[in-house]
């Protein structure tokens, strides 16, 4: 699947700004039920000499600030630690999480080249009802709510303003520049999701209790009191403050309440989910490649009554039990009518970590995923076909001379290699591409599988092969899909052909196939599928020319 969306559960907008009046400031309203969320620092449009701060009441300088508080389901029902668990997401180092935030379009001033820093909130904030975004006039009155002054009813804050993890060198650096003030907010923030993950069950460490957003110190240059700033002389009071002798008013982005289905904040989960399974596509070793690229990957898939389920006792190993995800594989040639294997097992190309120098006729295999197993190994052969022999653990003589013997045979698969060859033409593939399963209708509810059929589009056979076969389909190495809604083309989801690689496509012995979770669209919309191909000649992705439509409902 390679992407998930968690959406927020909770947010608001917190702030120290004047009200209507131009006296008194809104420290105390709460925008909680607001579709909006706010980010801002005005400077100088008061004096703010009847405030009772010291830094305020000794310059002309007052700051007015508002900050976002989000916070997003790491645990519970519907969660990423629940999705972990049951095998949706990887374990840790194998996914990446991203904060994204949409932009607001609107007719107030938009400022430009500023930076916003995601902190760690150290409390565990309440949203509160409040939507008045322009009079702060929704006051929480120490009642339900989080404002300036309190995190929730009757309990301040340590510092107004909020009490974040700032100083923390891993987790205080999050941030983004935006040049022009029009762009999305999209922050890495693996580290910090996976430290919820971890402290959901103790209170060891960090606890989720959502982000703090905010202009970086020297946008904001906020001042809540003495204790934040010396203010025993004008000199330093002035230094600080010539930072921040401009207005950063004002950065909008929409909230989780939003009439706009994506457009509502959301903990993106990324990670490469394809498989590469060479069964269908399987080289014998070749000196025109490296030794990683001779290395050729064949899965096995235990699917009992339509359901994948770990064969006994080989599951997914642990610290304790390392080995118990292991499985082994030996190649066989075929009977003189070539239908099963027979003989010894061939000798495999030893690699020192898959072939080992002891026992050089089998590769050790491994667990993958619930009911997915993998081996991946390099040989040579003169052979039209070889049969791939699966057993667990044991006596591996044993099992070679008897495959059946003790219970230990697995499966038994078999290969047609293939040959690599070097060539005087410098190649352009292009290639026309089928979604052979594609439905009118999907649900909301499922995960849907689409298998590709693709073929090289200047197919050409001679009369005889064209009477009687059709077109030979090929797996396609490296290729990616996107989504886009087709009533305006907005792109729900883009390539991911950079670092995560979570659109990227996989292949088995059927072709190209990927997952997609519905769950991700808005329903009674339809949506266009896209797909692009690496080619290595022009060492650049290329996006095919067709397209495939489908709609999502409920």
């Amino acid at each position: 699947m390679g992407i998930k969306r968690y959406i927020a559960s909770i947010d608001n907008t917190i702030t120290n700004a004047f009200e209507e009046n131009l006296v008194d400031r809104g420290t105390g309203s709460n925008m909680g039920a607001s579709d909006i969320l706010e980010v801002f620092s005005i400077y100088g449009q008061h004096s703010g000499s009847e405030t009772n701060s010291p830094a305020e009441q000794t310059s002309a300088y007052s700051q007015e600030l508002s900050r976002i508080l989000i916070k997003f389901p790491v645990t519970g029902t519907i969660s990423i630690t629940t999705d972990r668990t049951n095998g949706i997401i990887p374990a840790s180092g194998n996914v990446n999480f991203y904060l994204r935030m949409f932009n607001v379009e609107h007719g107030e001033t938009l400022p430009r080249n500023f930076t916003i820093s995601a902190s760690a909130i150290q409390k565990d904030w309440e949203e509160g009802t409040g939507l008045d975004m322009e009079y702060y006039q929704d006051k929480t009155y120490n009642a339900e709510g989080s404002n300036w002054i309190n995190f929730c009813s009757k309990s301040a804050w340590a510092k107004a303003g909020g009490d974040f993890y700032n100083s923390d060198p891993t987790f205080g650096a999050l941030k983004q520049t935006f040049d022009k003030g029009t762009e999305d907010l999209e922050i890495f923030i693996t580290p910090l999701v996976e430290e919820w993950i971890m402290n959901s069950t103790s209170s060891n460490g960090r606890q989720n209790y959502g982000l703090g957003l905010f202009l970086t110190a020297s946008n904001e240059a906020y001042f809540s009191g003495a204790s934040q700033i010396d203010t025993g002389s004008q000199g330093s009071l002035l230094h600080h403050l010539a930072g921040a002798q401009r207005s950063y008013y004002t950065k909008r982005f929409f909230g989780r309440g939003t009439e706009f289905f994506f457009k509502r904040p959301v903990i993106e989960a990324r990670w490469d989910s394809s498989r590469r399974d060479h069964r269908g596509s399987f080289y014998l070793s070749s000196s025109l490649v490296s030794s990683a690229e001779n290395l050729q990957t064949l899965y096995l898939y235990n699917n009992v009554r339509g359901q994948l389920r770990d064969i006994p006792t080989i599951d997914a190993p642990t610290t304790a039990e390392p080995d118990r995800g292991k499985i082994y594989v030996s190649l066989f040639s075929g009977t003189s009518a070539n239908t099963a294997p027979s003989g010894n097992a061939l000798k495999l190309v030893q690699d020192d970590t898959y072939v080992t120098s002891e026992i050089d006729s089998v590769v050790t295999g491994g667990w993958v995923a619930t009911g997915i197993y993998s081996a991946s190994f390099a040989t040579t052969s003169t052979l039209d076909t070889l049969y791939d022999v699966w057993f667990s653990g044991g006596d591996h003589q044993e099992v070679l001379n008897d495959i059946g013997n003790g219970g230990k045979h697995l499966f038994t698969g078999s290969i047609t290699p293939l040959s690599l060859t070097a060539s005087y033409i410098n190649p352009s593939q292009k290639y026309v591409t089928a979604v052979s399963n594609l439905r009118a209708i999907y649900s909301r509810d499922e995960t849907a599988r689409f298998r590709l059929f693709t073929r090289e589009k200047d197919w050409n056979p001679n009369i005889y092969t064209k009477a009687i076969a059709t077109p030979t389909g090929v797996n396609v190495e490296s290729g990616s899909y996107r989504v886009l809604r087709t009533i305006d083309n907005y792109e729900v989801i883009s390539y991911g052909t950079g670092s995560d690689l979570h659109t990227v496509i996989s292949y088995d012995n059927d072709g190209n196939y990927f997952d997609l979770d519905m769950g991700i669209l808005e329903k009674d919309y339809s949506y266009t599928l896209k797909f692009a191909y690496y080619n290595n000649s022009i060492k650049s992705w290329v996006e095919q020319p067709e397209i495939f439509k489908f709609r999502v409902e409920e």
